[in-house]
C-alpha cells in the first residue's frame, strides 16, 4: 500500500494540472467568436514554449512511457527501437509537418481530412482519412486509462475494486470538464505541468538508480545476467524488425489527428520548425525510461506474468523515498490527460468537419459546430472509460497495434499529396482500401504482432503502404490512359514535384 507522503504529492501534483486547467480560458482572446477553429486550436495562436510543450505532451504519451521500459524488461534492446523512430520523426515532421500547418493557416484547413478535400476536390477519400483517423485514435485514448491504471496499482495508489474506479472517473471528469469548456487551451496549460513533473522525477528516480545499483555498468551487468546476455543486443534476425518498425512508426505517428491538432495550434510554420528542432529532449526521456527497465532487471524486480509495464513502477516504489515515488505516479498520471485530451479534440474535429457538416449539416454555424464538437469529445472520453472498464487490457493494446498500421495508410494522400497532385483521388483511394486489409491481415494472422513471420520480420504496416503505394501509382497510370477527370484543387500547391534551378551564368545572363 502507499504511505501517506507518497499519496500526498500524488494528490498534490494531480491537484495542480486541476487548477491548471481552470487557468487555461485566460489564453483565450475575449474578443473573438465561438468557433471550430479556436476551440480545438486555440485559434492557431501558441508560440514556440507553449507548441514545444504541447506538442512533446502529447507525442510522448503515458503509455509510451510504460510500454517501453516495459518491452526492455521483457525483451531487452529490441525495446529501444522508439529511440531512432523519435528522432526519425524530427526531420520528417521538420518538413511535413511545417509545410502542412502552413497550407492548413492559408486556407482555414483544421484536420488532414480538410486538406485532403481540398487537394484533390474528393469527398469519399476525405471522409475515409478521417475515419481511419478517428478509428486509430479511439484505442489510443483508451490506452492513456491503461497506463493510468497499470502503474497506479503497482505503485498501491490505486485503489481496489469500485473505489479505483471511480478515481479513474473522477480524474477523465475533471479534464472532461476543462476540455468541454476551453478545448486546447486545457491541455496546453496542463502540458507544462507535465513537463516539469517528468522531467524533474525522472532525472531524480535516474540518479538514484544509478547510485543504489552502482552505476550504468553495474545495471547492465545485472541485467544481462538475467536476460541471458545476447538480449540486451540485437541479433542479425532482429535488425529488420527494428529498423522497419522505428521507419513505419515514425511515418504513422505524424497522421494521428492529435498530432496534428497540437501541430496545428502553432503561430506559424517557423514555430513549428523551431519546436521540432527542440523535440529531441523529450527523445532523451524516452530512452532513459528504457533504461529504467533495464535497471528493474539488474534490481531483481519480479512484473506480474503479462504486466511488464508494471516494473518500472514497481522500481520506484522499492527504491524510492514517498515524496519522490508520488512525483512519479502523478507526472505519470498527467502525462496521461494531455495526450487524451488532445485526442479527444482531435477525433470530435475530424467527426465535425468530415463528416458531420460534409454529409449531415452543411449550413451548421460556427457556434453549432463547436457545440456539437464538445459533445463528441466527451462522448469520446466516456467510451474510453467504458473500454476499459468492459474489456480486456490485451483487447484495447490489440486495437492500437491495428491502429498504428490503419494510420499508415493515409500516409499517401497527406504526405505524398503535399508535394504531388498527380496521384488520382480514386486510385489513392483503391490503395487506401489494398493497404488497410492487407495490414489487417498481416496483423491477425500473426496473433495482433505487428511482425511478419518468417527468418527475417518487417513491420506490417510498412509492407501494407507499399502495397498501398503500388496499388495508388497503378491506378493513377490506368485512370489517366481512360482519361478519368480528377477534382480541383483549391490548394494552390505544385501539381507535380519541381526542381529549382540556379540561373546559368554568362554573357546574356550575368
Amino acid at each position: 500500500m502507499a504511505d501517506s507522503a507518497m499519496t500526498a504529492t500524488f494528490l498534490a501534483v494531480i491537484g495542480g494540472a486541476s487548477l491548471l486547467a481552470v487557468t487555461a480560458r485566460r489564453l483565450h482572446r475575449s474578443d473573438r467568436l465561438p468557433s471550430l477553429e479556436g476551440w480545438a486550436l486555440a485559434d492557431r495562436s501558441l508560440g514556440p514554449v507553449w507548441t514545444w510543450l504541447l506538442l512533446g505532451g502529447t507525442i510522448f504519451t503515458a503509455y509510451t512511457f510504460t510500454a517501453v521500459p516495459g518491452l526492455a524488461y521483457g525483451n531487452g534492446a529490441a525495446a529501444f527501437f522508439a529511440v531512432p523512430y523519435t528522432v526519425i520523426v524530427c526531420p520528417i515532421a521538420f518538413v511535413l509537418l511545417s509545410r502542412l500547418g502552413e497550407v492548413a493557416r492559408r486556407h482555414g484547413y483544421i484536420t488532414a481530412a480538410d486538406f485532403v478535400r481540398g487537394r484533390y476536390g474528393s469527398a469519399p477519400l476525405a471522409l475515409v482519412v478521417a475515419l481511419t483517423g478517428i478509428l486509430a485514435t479511439m484505442p489510443y485514448l483508451a490506452l492513456q486509462l491503461l497506463g493510468i491504471r497499470a502503474v497506479l496499482t503497482a505503485g498501491g495508489v490505486y485503489p481496489r475494486g469500485a473505489t479505483g474506479d471511480l478515481v479513474m472517473v473522477a480524474l477523465f471528469a475533471g479534464l472532461a470538464v476543462a476540455t468541454y469548456r476551453h478545448g486546447l487551451r486545457a491541455p496546453t496549460v496542463i502540458s507544462a505541468l507535465k513537463a516539469v513533473a517528468v522531467f524533474v522525477s525522472l532525472t531524480a528516480v535516474t540518479w538514484l538508480v544509478l547510485e543504489r545499483l552502482g552505476g550504468p555498468g553495474a545495471v547492465f551487468d545485472g541485467a544481462a545476467d538475467r536476460l541471458g546476455g545476447p538480449a540486451l543486443l540485437l541479433s542479425p534476425e532482429q535488425q529488420p524488425a527494428y529498423a522497419t518498425l522505428a521507419l513505419g512508426s515514425a511515418l504513422a505517428l505524424l497522421m494521428y489527428p492529435h498530432v496534428l491538432t497540437a501541430g496545428f495550434a502553432a503561430d506559424s510554420p517557423r514555430t513549428l520548425r523551431k519546436v521540432v528542432v527542440a523535440l529531441p529532449a523529450w527523445t532523451g526521456l524516452l530512452a532513459l525510461f528504457g533504461f529504467l527497465g533495464i535497471a528493474a532487471l539488474a534490481a531483481g524486480v519480479r512484473a506480474p506474468e503479462g504486466g511488464a509495464e508494471t516494473a518500472v513502477p514497481m522500481l520506484v516504489d522499492r527504491l524510492m523515498p514517498g515524496p519522490l515515488a508520488g512525483l512519479v505516479f502523478g507526472a505519470i498520471t498527467v502525462g496521461a490527460l494531455v495526450p487524451a485530451a488532445v485526442m479527444s479534440i482531435a477525433a470530435a474535429t475530424s467527426f465535425v468537419r468530415n463528416v458531420y457538416v460534409e454529409y449531415v449539416h452543411p449550413t451548421a454555424t460556427p457556434k453549432r459546430q463547436v457545440r456539437i464538437a464538445k459533445a463528441v469529445s466527451l462522448t469520446a472520453k466516456v467510451g474510453a472509460v467504458a473500454f476499459v472498464f468492459g474489456l480486456r487490457d490485451q483487447d484495447a493494446v490489440n486495437l492500437q497495434l491495428l491502429g498504428g498500421v490503419w494510420i499508415l495508410q493515409i500516409f499517401p494522400a497527406v504526405a505524398v499529396g503535399l508535394f504531388t497532385g498527380r496521384l488520382h483521388p480514386r486510385a489513392l483511394l483503391a490503395g487506401w482500401g489494398a493497404g488497410m486489409l492487407s495490414g489487417t491481415f498481416l496483423v491477425v494472422r500473426e496473433g495482433f504482432s505487428s511482425l511478419g513471420g518468417g527468418p527475417f520480420q518487417i513491420y506490417a504496416g510498412l509492407v501494407a503502404l507499399l502495397i498501398n503505394l503500388t496499388v495508388a501509382l497503378a491506378g493513377t497510370a490506368a485512370l489517366e490512359r481512360l482519361g478519368v477527370p480528377r477534382g480541383a484543387d483549391l490548394t494552390d500547391l505544385p501539381s507535380r514535384l519541381t526542381v529549382r534551378r540556379r540561373p546559368e551564368t554568362g554573357a546574356n545572363n550575368p
